[in-house]
């Protein structure tokens, strides 16, 4: 079993020394859901909730999450963004809006932190934006989707 690379020898946190590692094309695509009942879901859809254009606020939150991922998580490494997409797909029949955020550089470190940070916050502004009409609003299964680029290859799995 491999070691966590976030400790030292003497099990002290560190931030891992990417200073030897090449610069490359790395995307990450993170996804999550928000589950809400139909009127709430009606109304996101519909704008007409009192905050505002539901959808458009979080597409922004997420955007400027991924952009300060590394003042939020301690040892994750700034990142030069070169692109964030935020996707929202509305699922009226389960009353669901699944989230899809894509993150792009080019540097020594990945971008999966920011796509994951990027799809909590758009999840988070959903569900302030929509708290005062239903309290009991689900935000679940934020994971990571798909990892291009690096030393360790590969990754996507099925949503």
């Amino acid at each position: 079993m491999e070691k966590f690379s976030h400790f030292n020898d003497d099990g002290r946190a560190i931030m891992v020394d990417v200073s030897d590692k090449p610069a490359t094309l790395r995307t990450a695509v993170a996804g999550g859901t928000v589950c809400v009942n139909p009127e709430t879901f009606r109304l996101i859809l519909s704008k007409e909730l009192e905050k505002g254009d539901v959808l458009a606020v979080a597409q922004v939150a997420g955007i400027m999450a991924a952009k300060r991922t590394s003042g939020i998580i301690p040892m994750c490494h700034p990142a030069a963004i070169t692109g964030v997409d935020i996707s929202f797909f509305p699922d009226e029949e389960r009353s669901i809006i699944d989230i899809t955020a894509t993150v792009r550089c080019k540097g020594e470190t990945g971008v999966e932190m920011e796509a994951l940070t990027a799809v909590s916050v758009a999840a988070l502004t959903i569900y302030d934006m929509c708290k005062a009409v239903q309290r009991d609003i689900k935000i679940c299964d934020i994971k990571l989707l798909k990892k291009t680029g690096g030393k360790s290859g590969d990754y996507y799995i099925e949503r």
